[in-house]
């Protein structure tokens, strides 16, 4: 306890991931449906791999530019103008991207260019904890937003958002499609979260990892800010390698800020990571380049068990959920139970089926929970063999689906 009250209230009062507490209580039992983190179950494809192993064969193990390798930051931009099309009427600018060690250190420096001490960053929860943590660490307070859960299902009201700013308001944090509620903001509600940002002088965080996993009729990439904003708004882009192209473990992501941001940012990597590996950035270079066919498959697949998982819950009785546009999440209810976490720990002791509660993502979420539905199609029909038969159990109903 002493060494606890000698450092930082700010490291020593992060919490505990309530995501990480499920997920460790179930690596002690073979056999669970590990369906807790965001994450599918194939490797790297071998086409990836292999750019990273030709690096490494040819030597490139020396410190490299802190921006990025400049073949990358082009790659980026061509990977920007196909989905897209010219931000501000201007093809993509390198001078914008800067590649960082995972989507985590993006966020992290997106904090600590707009948040310090006394500064308040408005959440839209239920919310990936990781974004608010980082803004705390940051000494910045988080003002939590609930979106609005109905019939048809999520959404983020701009009359909410404007409610919740004050003078020491820095920054909105934007996921879209989110986790864990799979909720897609629409163009029109973009712009006006744009232009509440505008009027007030304030920056936007754009946490937009799930844009390929978009399942709206004849729409193939979700909305963007890139569609509705200027090269000269004050709007951070974070993103990663990680859910594209299967790279989870590689830790390589980007930031995406105004150009006359580019130096600040790379004194903040140099002072964080001093750059990112040489080889893993041949393999993103790969995977931007030739990965779609991949990506499509994984799009595809995440689609599949989207449509088992909502046919298998929605005939459950005391279940409530809405299915989710995109990412590859459901974040479901269930009638009666209001202990989230205590009822996952129990899923996992006793039915084999590991998800995250609502606990773990703020305020509105609290009675979900949220299951990954990116991996192996027959891990989620293992599942889904157990899932809907233990919670008629528990709550008395003894049957099965």
């Amino acid at each position: 306890m002493r060494f606890l009250d000698d450092i930082r209230p700010t490291a020593r009062n992060a919490p505990p991931s309530g995501i990480v507490e499920v997920h460790l209580e179930g690596l002690k039992r073979p056999g669970t449906a590990k369906l807790w983190v965001g994450e599918g179950s194939l490797p790297t494809p071998a086409h990836i791999r292999d750019a990273a192993v030709r690096s490494l064969l040819a030597g490139e193990t020396f410190y490299t530019h802190q921006a990025g390798l400049p073949e990358l930051r082009e790659a980026l931009c061509r990977y920007h103008d196909r989905l897209y099309g010219p931000f501000g009427g201007r093809p993509a600018d390198a001078a914008r991207f800067i590649i960082t060690g995972s989507g985590m250190h993006a966020i992290q420096m997106a904090a600590s260019l707009v948040t310090g001490a006394g500064d308040e960053v408005i959440v839209p929860t239920p919310a990936w904890p990781n974004a608010p943590a980082a803004a705390a660490l940051c000494g910045a307070s988080m003002c939590e937003v609930p979106m609005r859960f109905g019939p048809s299902g999520w959404d983020l009201d701009p009359d909410d958002l404007k409610a919740a700013i004050t003078p020491r308001t820095r920054a909105i944090f934007v996921n879209s499609p989110g986790n864990p509620t799979g909720w897609v903001a629409s163009r029109d509600r973009l712009a006006a979260i744009l232009d509440i940002a505008r009027q007030h002088g304030i920056w936007i965080v754009a946490d937009e990892v799930y844009g390929r996993f978009c399942y709206l009729d004849g729409v193939m990439v979700a909305p963007s800010f890139h569609e509705v904003a200027e090269p000269e708004d004050r709007l951070i882009f974070v993103n990663t390698f990680s859910k594209n192209w299967a790279m989870t473990g590689w830790r390589i992501g980007w930031i995406e800020v105004p150009a006359a941001l580019n130096a600040t940012v790379q004194n903040l990597v140099q002072y964080t990571t001093s750059g990112t590996a040489v080889f893993m950035q041949r393999a993103a270079v790969e995977a931007l380049d030739n990965g779609e066919d991949f990506l499509a498959f994984q799009i595809a697949r995440a689609r599949d068990n989207r449509a088992a998982v909502i046919a298998a819950l929605a005939a459950t009785d005391g279940v409530t959920m809405s299915p989710p546009d995109g990412a590859f999440y459901l974040f479901f209810s269930v009638e009666g139970e209001s202990d989230t976490r205590r009822l996952c720990l129990d899923m996992v002791r006793e039915a084999g089926v590991g998800i995250a509660p609502g606990t773990a993502f703020g305020r509105g979420g609290e009675r979900f929970m949220r299951l990954c539905f990116a991996g192996d199609p027959q891990d989620i029909t293992a599942a889904l063999d157990r899932l809907p038969a233990w919670l008629a159990t528990r709550r008395g109903l003894g049957g099965g689906r």
